[in-house]
């Protein structure tokens, strides 16, 4: 089992920065993949970025140069770097955990651009 907690969301200004985190209960090196979904409102959950066990990142084009995906081993985290954001990024973040059997959510973190 998995247990997630995010953090890091809040209210920022189209063009400013957030940083999310998801600290996970166990070894990274134990999860196959750790991705960052958004949801927003009326809308469906789509993913955003991943990270592999190896460390692989992987990212949707609507982000790509935008934000970055990163982890710190030593405290079991996934980081999502978010610049230049913008109003339509405007969602519920989850972070995720897949292990070989099982897909694990956080409880989300509310991230709101105004314009």
């Amino acid at each position: 089992q998995v247990q997630l907690v995010e953090s890091g969301g809040g209210l920022v200004q189209a063009g400013g920065s957030l940083r999310l985190s998801c600290a996970a209960s166990r070894s990274l090196f134990s999860i196959n993949y750790m991705r960052w979904y958004r949801q927003a409102p009326g809308s469906q959950r789509e993913l955003v970025a991943s990270i592999t066990s190896g460390g692989s990142t992987n990212y949707v084009d609507f982000v790509k140069g935008r934000f970055t995906i990163s982890r710190e081993i030593s405290k079991n985290t996934v980081y999502l770097q978010m610049n230049s954001l913008k109003p339509e990024d405007t969602a519920i973040y989850y972070c995720s955990a897949l292990t070989s059997s099982t897909d694990y959510w956080g409880q989300g973190t509310q991230v709101t651009v105004s314009s």
